[in-house]
């Protein structure tokens, strides 16, 4: 039977190691002529959201979005080495999307607040790329709210794959705007404490499954199967 299983990336699927505020930190003192006084704040935003969230803060002019994209995404290749020498993949993640990837009639991909350029980088540094099926996912280059992004993705599954029907769409992922996103859309969702947010948190934002993280590949995709039925 089809599903569509949407992975959110930082904290579920890798651990970027401060260098995601890194690069947002780089694309605005690109922008700004000056260096950001506090980090960005993320925690599950559009990097729409979050660019337009430092400029606010700074009381800089919000500049053309095609020009915030384009400077986001020199500022992650730039840092792709880093990422790479100290970011990793968290635990039990290329067997999760190595089976979810195999499963007949299922496709996989990304729901992601990161724009398409940094979400390459950040999967290709730890060589999930090719386990994942990119194009027809969703970034934070394609819309300004997270739950907009879940109509983006089935709309290019259902073009780009001719997958057709009310196919049922599962998020993975790590803060409790996953969670939101999933409730908001009518999705699945399938939370993971492997991120800043506890169990805890993950369960009041409304989440009734919470693994601790991905390393039971068994257990997840009898969860996964169980949206199927």
């Amino acid at each position: 039977m089809p599903l569509i299983v949407l992975w959110d990336i930082d904290h579920t699927l890798i651990e970027n190691a401060g260098v995601s505020k890194a690069t947002y930190a780089a694309a605005f003192s690109a922008l700004a002529g000056f260096p950001p006084a506090e980090p960005a704040r993320t925690e599950g935003r559009t990097d729409r959201l979050i660019m337009r969230d430092m400029f606010l803060r700074h009381q800089v002019p919000e500049p053309e979005w095609a020009t915030v994209e384009a400077a986001l995404g020199c500022a992650g290749e730039e840092r792709f080495g880093d990422l790479r020498r100290l970011g990793t993949a968290l635990p039990g993640v290329r067997d999760a999307l190595k089976s979810a990837w195999a499963r007949e009639g299922w496709v996989s991909s990304v729901l992601t607040g990161n724009i398409f350029a940094n979400a390459r980088v950040k999967l290709s540094a730890f060589d999930l790329d090719p386990l994942l099926d990119l194009p027809v996912g969703a970034y934070g280059s394609d819309a300004l709210e997270r739950p907009d992004l879940v109509a983006i993705a089935r709309e290019r599954v259902h073009r780009l794959r001719d997958v057709r029907g009310e196919v049922p769409v599962v998020l993975v992922g790590d803060t409790p705007r996953d969670v939101e996103t999933a409730l908001r859309t009518g999705s699945g969702i399938v939370a993971v404490a492997s991120g800043i947010h506890s169990r805890a948190e993950l369960e009041a934002a409304g989440a009734s499954v919470v693994l601790p993280d991905l390393s039971d590949t068994a257990g997840l995709l009898r969860l996964l199967d169980a949206f199927v039925r």
